[in-house]
């Protein structure tokens, strides 16, 4: 008879050289706050709940003794059927003890139950880095290739975007979120509004974002910065396509008296859209092509809008810093 990894639940109670498991109370036992397993899916619990109670806990699970609290145990192994047991009111488990577990057999018996998650890997992987280890040595101690431990850092201080595209269901791939990352580091903006802009990410949208990127960001470079510098250089030129004169700024902020801080005040970008004066956004890459972000300059929310619908007014500094 062939059974999968998840069937080891099932089966029947053994112990080494033929031993009996011990019985031991469910409030004894403490997780170990360094285990991998850190995310489990409330739809599995509840069928492995649902199975003990009907036939039991048939696999013990593995504890040692707890390093500082006398008397009481700590897991090696068996997260989901400890937290299983629990919900089905359980006042005790079978268990074997082995004060030989580690991490690391932590880690192989969780990806071979049940695969880890691409947080669960990243946090272990930072865990043993900061234990002084390399990549390589993690890589031998689990039994996996050098890559695979590479692309679970992509999770490691993840940016806040890439951290919500994976809580979100969105990304869940560890090729495609080391990749994300990898591709951000270059350009961040315009990868950070891709990615929250597409659900499901697939590893085939990855390849495509970065094969347009590797273009040498022609796309990207035209549809945003690139495409402000550009209108920016026009301005500074004098091409203001027979725009409107912008109003100077007040006397008080042209004289000796301006601060050092307005002086050193990133410009603005001002532009007409439709008869509306609005405010160029020349920091964040819009979702498409070609497009821009714009603000209307006496309030508004942020919308991103073709290129080509935009007058060019002229450049200022942001007038908020006159008041010292």
């Amino acid at each position: 008879m062939t059974l999968s990894l998840d069937d080891l639940d099932l089966l029947p109670p053994t112990g080494e050289e033929g031993g009996a498991p011990l019985r031991i109370p469910l409030d004894a036992i403490d997780e170990d706050p360094d285990q991998p397993r850190q995310e489990f899916d409330e739809q599995s619990l509840n069928e492995l709940a649902e199975t003990i109670r009907e036939r039991g806990v048939r696999q013990p699970v593995s504890v040692r003794t707890h390093p500082t609290k006398p008397g009481r145990w700590m897991l090696n192994f068996g997260a989901r059927r400890l937290r299983a047991c629990r919900r089905v009111g359980l006042s005790e488990v079978p268990a074997f003890v082995d004060q030989t577990a580690n991490s690391v057999d932590q880690f192989i018996e969780n990806e071979q139950r049940k695969g880890l998650s691409p947080l669960e890997i990243a946090l272990f992987v930072q865990r043993s880095l900061n234990k002084g280890q390399t990549q390589a040595d993690i890589a031998r101690a689990i039994g996996k290739s050098r890559q695979y431990v590479t692309l679970a850092t992509a999770l490691i201080d993840p940016p806040d975007w890439l951290m919500a595209a994976y809580r979100e269901g969105r990304c869940r791939g560890l090729n495609e979120l080391h990749e994300l990352r990898k591709l951000a580091a270059e350009h961040p903006q315009y990868v950070e509004a891709w990615t929250s802009d597409r659900s499901p990410i697939t590893r085939d949208g990855v390849m495509a974002l970065r094969t347009e990127l590797a273009a040498g960001s022609g796309s990207v470079r035209r549809g945003t910065s690139a495409l402000l510098e550009s209108m920016e250089a026009n301005l500074r030129m004098g091409d203001t396509h027979s725009a409107p004169e912008k109003k100077r700024a007040p006397s008080s902020m042209r004289s000796g008296s301006t601060s050092q801080r307005c002086l050193q005040a990133p410009m603005r970008l001002l532009a007409l859209l439709n008869g509306t004066e609005v405010v160029v956004n020349t920091l964040q890459a819009p979702p498409k092509v070609g497009q821009v972000y714009v603000i209307p300059v006496k309030g508004g929310q942020k919308k991103a809008v073709d290129a080509s619908q935009l007058t060019l007014i002229g450049l200022e500094r942001d007038l908020s810093c006159q008041s010292d």
